[in-house]
């Protein structure tokens, strides 16, 4: 390989990007707008539960039941209604997600001892938020009725287990989604461009003048492809810089771990792209294969889905997708400070498919004389 012919091509390269009216701006501004926009869009918290109170009591206890719930971050109360049919054209018109029904005489069945029962109805159409509205119902509850029990002295509190919420303290979503988002700006960034730079270079016909040159085709593809990886690692520097700017969320481990996996990450896709590149034809080609690979790696790598929420065969496949392992190592950095010790697995994995593709991405491309 011969450094000068590659230093050239490599300016040639960066002349190139720096005269595309669009490659610049996606580079800049497509980290800062996916790491401001998504995790504000893309969360799976429920908040804003809409609850249907039917209050058959009309006692002191029940409005407070009712105020207590409304007061919750998490609970809207959409109505205090006195018959069953009207709470449920609430879930019906979609502004209710779950009714609670407080029986005729439960002040007075607590008052004697007994232990009385709340109805309690979710909307199963969305079952996340039917379910978890259920829940933050249920615990309102409890939690109005333990108070009023200690205050008026009628039975003691029942004992709590204590709650520590490790390596995410506040359960905010948005934490456990940032670190994530790292590996969809690479897949474009990293992944895409190159892949659209090889093919437009085959569709306009220079990839053929190219060839007829002494330029080897080591040089060739790595000029094609450094500029990405430099890319790569400025998309994830601006990254962390708008997720501790805008969300205060900074790696709890080393910063250089974080680099490390974005640098095998990145050899895994720019190999790919050049992959694709040397089996497509046209540009609308390369979009397809890429995009084929691009919805697999987000539904399978546990960007939103958790794996271990995946059936078992569904799980074992996940092994072979290596986005997988840079989201792992994502967020075990993030959240729980994790060192090169604790995910050597995670970054043998990755190593080894960079490997692997970039042989294959090597024997695939063809200079043809």
């Amino acid at each position: 390989m011969n450094a000068t012919t590659l230093k050239i091509l490599l300016k040639k390269e960066l002349t190139l990007m720096r005269r595309n009216p669009i490659v610049p701006r996606i580079i800049v501004a497509m980290p800062i707008l996916v790491m401001l926009v998504i995790p504000l869009v893309a969360t799976l918290d429920v908040k804003n539960v809409g609850v249907a109170v039917v209050d058959n009591d009309l006692t002191e206890l029940s409005r407070r039941i009712v105020a207590d719930m409304d007061a919750s971050e998490y609970i809207t109360v959409v109505g205090c209604h006195y018959g069953y049919g009207e709470a449920l054209r609430q879930v019906e018109s979609g502004r209710a997600d779950a009714i609670v029904t407080i029986p005729r005489g439960y002040l007075d069945d607590l008052t004697n001892g007994k232990n009385p029962q709340l109805d309690l109805k979710a909307n199963g159409v969305n079952a996340t938020k039917g379910t978890l509205g259920a829940q933050y119902a249920t615990m309102s509850v409890a939690n109005t009725l333990r108070r009023w029990a200690s205050e008026r002295g009628v039975a003691p509190p029942q004992a709590t287990a204590s709650t520590v919420n490790l390596y995410n303290p506040t359960l905010n979503f948005r934490n456990y989604m940032l670190p994530a988002l790292m590996v969809v700006l690479l897949i474009i960034i990293c992944g895409f461009l190159p892949t659209l730079n090889l093919v437009s270079e085959k569709e306009t016909g220079t990839i053929e003048a190219m060839n007829v040159t002494p330029v080897g085709r080591f040089e060739f593809v790595l000029s094609k492809l450094i500029p990405y990886w430099a890319a790569g690692i400025l998309v994830v520097t601006v990254g962390m810089a708008v997720g501790w700017l805008a969300y205060g969320l900074a790696p709890a481990g080393n910063v250089g771990c974080v680099y490390l996996a974005t640098i095998l990450f990145t050899l895994f896709m720019s190999a790919l792209g050049v992959f694709i590149a040397n089996k497509s034809a046209t540009i609308l080609q390369s979009i397809f294969m890429m995009f084929a690979f691009v919805v697999i790696f987000q539904l399978m790598s546990g960007l939103f889905t958790p794996i271990a929420s995946m059936p078992r065969w569904a799980q074992y496949i996940t092994y072979a997708i290596p986005p997988r392992y840079f989201i792992e190592i994502m967020r075990s950095v993030y959240l729980k400070g994790a060192g090169l010790a604790d995910l050597w697995v995670q970054y043998a994995a990755l190593s080894a498919f960079a490997l692997l593709f970039c042989i294959i991405a090597a024997m695939t491309y063809k200079k043809q004389a």
